[in-house]
């Protein structure tokens, strides 16, 4: 497991209160990571900091709320993490949004810009902020949780699948920028995972089984079946992978 070993480093998990961040910050933490858990509300990232540090010893978690449409809150997140535990190692941007279902000739420029920031610009900022220190030192990976629908269009979430395509473009031009000091930048585009994201097709049956028979490992994935691969991003075993987009959706898109 010497690859995957993660000790003494640490990781800031964005929207790691539940589904796909929280199952990721667990699979750090079992492989050694000291982790940030990060969220909208406070007293959600202090219950899963709560039961990481039950789990694997007190002063493995600790809990810093950040809206990630707020650069203030993200200045306080990154900043907090320095404090508590020196150095950021490894930064999972996990937390997105989609306000808006229907077709893209239905959305309002609110909404558009909204899920623009949310999953663009944030992860941009964000970004900005810990990449100096790991450049500096020579050592970092970050991960940008995106989507499927990076890939594929669609006709009730064109706006969202624009931002997760443009999140593995985020990647690769991060990607070319940091490469000569050693920080590595790639992407996970997960397909239909059983989170709250999707909970209105996955407690349907009849959507659900409709859903299952295009998959074909017909069903849908679990979070920690993502988190499996942001260990492998994070670590040594991925050392030589940069730029690049790791597909987890059952094989629904071959």
């Amino acid at each position: 497991m010497s690859q995957f070993d993660l000790t003494g480093k640490v990781a800031i998990v964005t929207g790691s209160s539940r589904g796909i961040g929280k199952a990721s910050a667990f699979e750090l933490a079992e492989h050694g990571a000291k982790v940030v858990i990060s969220s909208r509300k406070q007293d959600a990232c202090d219950s899963v900091a709560a039961e990481l540090n039950a789990r694997f010893g007190d002063g493995t978690a600790i809990a810093v709320a950040a809206n990630i449409s707020d650069k203030g809150g993200l200045q306080h997140l990154v900043d907090a993490t320095r404090a508590a535990f020196g150095q950021i190692d490894v930064l999972v941007c996990n937390a997105a949004s989609n306000p808006y279902y229907g077709p893209q000739a239905g959305i309002a420029d609110e909404q558009f810009r909204k899920i623009l920031d949310n999953n663009i610009v944030s992860n941009h900022w964000l970004i900005s902020m810990v990449a100096p220190e790991m450049r500096a030192r020579r050592s970092g990976s970050i991960v940008i949780v995106s989507s499927i629908g990076g890939l594929r269009g669609s006709t009730v979430i064109g706006a969202y699948c624009i931002s997760k395509a443009a999140d593995m473009q985020l990647a690769r031009n991060l990607a070319h920028e940091f490469g000569p000091d050693n920080v590595r930048v790639n992407c996970i585009a997960p397909g239909l995972i059983k989170t709250d994201f999707a909970r209105a097709l996955w407690e349907d049956p009849e959507r659900i089984e409709a859903a299952n028979k295009t998959v074909p490992l017909r069903r849908i994935g679990e979070p920690e079946e993502i988190a499996g691969a942001v260990v492998f991003l994070a670590s040594a075993a991925s050392s030589f992978m940069t730029g690049q987009t790791i597909v987890l959706d059952g094989g629904v898109t071959i």
